[in-house]
């Protein structure tokens, strides 16, 4: 079983400046729980218990989210609020480390600086600007690939062709049940598109992988591109893919956050309804004005 997650959070987060100048974009929150928490909730249900982060400067936030809280854990025994003394102490029997990529250099260079972490195993990497519905257990049907074909697996999903050049491209075909890949392209213009097959922020990885990381040359960003490694990778070994039947929210860009709050509010029982009644009357003044 696989048991070890990379979460790469060592990006600038520049399209949420300036609420991002200090405080990490993974730690914006959705209702009351920040974008990385649902990461990582995600995994523990998907049977991961070692988290490995890749950090950057401005990212201790992070850290201090996954630690003990002492004086604010005994304020609230203090005052007999149990249900969230749980809800922050709901990660102890985890175990979480943190390595700092030393300039952002792409997710290849962060994926790359685990492999101290994660040695000779297979391992997930989580990006937790894609949000999945957390009802939507999409890493226990990708680990069920794994475990059939022992081999990388994708999370893909399709995507407008207009928004083909904003993500990794796969083409492949469906045999017996599985999306075998034959080519991976970063980032492609739509008239070369080889498909609408976006690569989302959900992999199951071997640590063959490394060794194509560590002898790749920037792409014309100067970065490294772990969708250039990949398309190595394929020459010595099938890689699959897993296309989302569930909900995936882009919670990287503005709208898309916005988006991904309203309908996490929606299924929200606490605030929905009277969330809902505000919603009604902000459209109807919208729409009579």
């Amino acid at each position: 079983m696989i048991k070890k997650a990379v979460l790469p959070v060592a990006g600038l987060g520049t399209r949420f400046l300036p609420a991002t100048k200090a405080s990490p974009k993974e730690m914006l929150p959705i209702i009351d729980k920040p974008l990385i928490q649902y990461a990582v909730e995600e995994a523990v249900k998907a049977g991961i218990e070692e988290f490995l982060f890749i950090t950057g400067k401005h990212k201790r936030a992070i850290e201090d989210h996954f630690d003990k809280a002492y004086e604010l854990e005994e304020r609230l025994k203090t005052a007999g609020k149990y249900e969230l003394l749980d809800k922050i102490n709901c990660f102890e029997n985890l175990n979480f480390a943190y390595i700092r990529q030393k300039e952002p250099k792409g997710l290849g260079d962060a994926i790359l600086c685990a492999k101290p972490f994660v040695k000779d195993e297979a391992f997930i990497v989580i990006l937790s600007d894609d949000l999945i519905d957390p009802e939507y257990s999409i890493l226990n049907e990708m680990m069920k690939i794994y475990e059939a074909k022992k081999a990388p697996v994708i999370a893909l999903e399709e995507v407008p062709l207009s928004e083909v050049s904003r993500y990794g491209i796969v083409s492949g075909k469906t045999v017996n049940g599985y999306y075998i890949i034959d080519d991976l392209v970063e980032k492609p213009e739509a008239s070369f598109s080889p498909s609408r097959l976006a690569i989302i922020g959900r992999y199951i990885l071997t640590p063959q992988i490394f060794k194509y990381l560590e002898n790749l040359q920037p792409g014309k960003s100067g970065e490294i591109q772990l969708t250039d490694a990949l398309k190595s990778l394929l020459e010595e070994t099938a890689i699959y893919g897993y296309i989302l039947k569930g909900k995936r929210y882009d919670a990287g860009e503005k709208l898309g956050y916005l988006k991904t709050i309203v309908e996490f509010a929606l299924k929200d029982r606490e605030i929905s309804s009277e969330f809902v009644k505000f919603l009604q009357e902000k459209l109807s003044n919208f729409y009579i004005n």
